[in-house]
């Protein structure tokens, strides 16, 4: 325990926080105006101080204050996956044209790209086949039906004609509908392909060029996202997880911009933890006003749903010192204790909140740094 004169402890105060606070005259030297010099005791407990009048320190009492619990973690933008449309080419082909790449916007119904294909063209040989078979089976029907009408045919005969003209208009059907889900017209001929643009948005993805070949069905040639809503997926530490809960509020700084914080939303807090960095996947739903880039860095804050009490003092009151924090409380032999804690989150009027180690109504030096400077004389 150290023991220190509050003359010079008062004039160090006065110096940096600048209250004109006086100390015991009888102490003095009325000559020179100047405090006694400190007297200074060490015992075993160093996080003890004892001054010689401790009515005379500047104290505050801690208060309580109802806050929402935040917890601050970094995560990157990505595309809402359920945003995002995949680009497919229905017939097998090589890419003649492409009209758009990579990072562009593109609207709706807007020219993707073309493909010259081969099964296009042997789409088209089946429907000119089904038109020729479509035409003899109606011959054959008609021919037919005036056979039996003469009594030169059985009715089984008719009917066997019959079916047969039935398929053969259903073939004919058939092959048009396959070349208009190609994207040509039955009436006229193309052996190319034209792949237009599902919805409005900005191309995220591009597995092909010109001149490339794609298959039907195969890998998809573009993704087109819509990046009017994104999402935030934040990493969060395994100990942190109780303070984050489905539909909690969450506050997004973006690194870009970080003057023009953006509100979001928790969707998803994921089921698997990493198991090497021991963090759970957070996805945030965010509105885009147009700034969020795929791949931009953030700063997510979670506020939880349910306010919480907690202790605040003057930011003065607490001494950061060896990578932690401390307030002097005075305790009731009228010693001052140098107690760690937690500190929390700063409020206006240069308050700042207390996480723990101390509670609300416990008084404590207003000015930590200028008593410290002090008992280290």
């Amino acid at each position: 325990m150290k023991k220190i004169s509050i003359g010079i402890l008062m004039a160090a105060s006065i110096a940096i926080s600048g209250a004109a606070l006086g100390c015991g005259s009888k102490n003095a030297n009325p000559n020179t105006g100047a405090p006694p010099p400190a007297q200074v005791q060490h015992e075993q407990d160093g996080t003890v101080v004892q001054v010689d009048h401790p009515e005379q320190i500047p104290l505050v009492t801690a208060i309580a204050h109802n806050s929402r619990p935040e917890l601050a973690v970094t995560g990157v933008v990505t595309p809402d996956v359920s945003r995002n449309v995949p680009v497919i080419s229905l017939a097998s082909g090589r890419v003649m044209d492409i009209r758009a790449h990579l990072g562009d916007t593109v609207e709706k119904g807007q020219l993707l790209f073309s493909v010259r294909s081969t099964d296009v063209s042997g789409a088209y040989s089946d429907y000119h086949k089904a038109i020729a078979d479509e035409e003899l089976a109606r011959t054959q029907f008609e021919r037919a039906k005036d056979l039996y009408a003469h009594g030169a045919m059985s009715l089984n005969d008719l009917q066997v004609a019959q079916d047969t003209e039935n398929k053969a208009r259903v073939d004919v059907e058939t092959a048009g509908e396959h070349l208009r889900l190609l994207g040509n017209d039955p009436d006229r001929p193309n052996s190319v392909v034209e792949i237009h643009v599902p919805i409005s948005g900005v191309i995220t993805d591009q597995q092909v060029t010109d001149g490339a070949s794609v298959q039907a069905y195969g890998t998809n040639p573009f993704t087109i996202s819509d990046l009017s809503s994104v999402w935030v997926v934040c990493d969060v530490h395994e100990n942190e997880l109780p303070s984050v809960r489905l539909g909690d509020a969450a506050e997004i700084r973006l690194n870009a911009y970080p003057d023009r914080p953006l509100n979001g939303t928790i969707s998803n807090i994921g089921a698997i933890l990493d198991p090497n960095l021991r963090t759970a996947k957070v996805r945030i739903e965010v509105p885009n006003p147009g700034i969020m880039r795929v791949g931009m860095f953030v700063t997510a804050a979670f506020h939880g749903q349910k306010a919480v009490m907690r202790t605040v003092v003057p930011a003065t009151a607490i001494l950061h010192l060896h990578d932690a924090d401390w307030v002097f409380a005075i305790t009731p032999d009228k010693k001052f204790q140098r107690t760690e804690i937690v500190a929390g989150n700063s409020l206006p009027g240069n308050l700042q909140e207390v996480a723990s180690g101390l509670l609300p109504g416990a008084q404590v030096v207003r000015d930590a740094l200028t008593f410290q400077n002090t008992v280290d004389q």
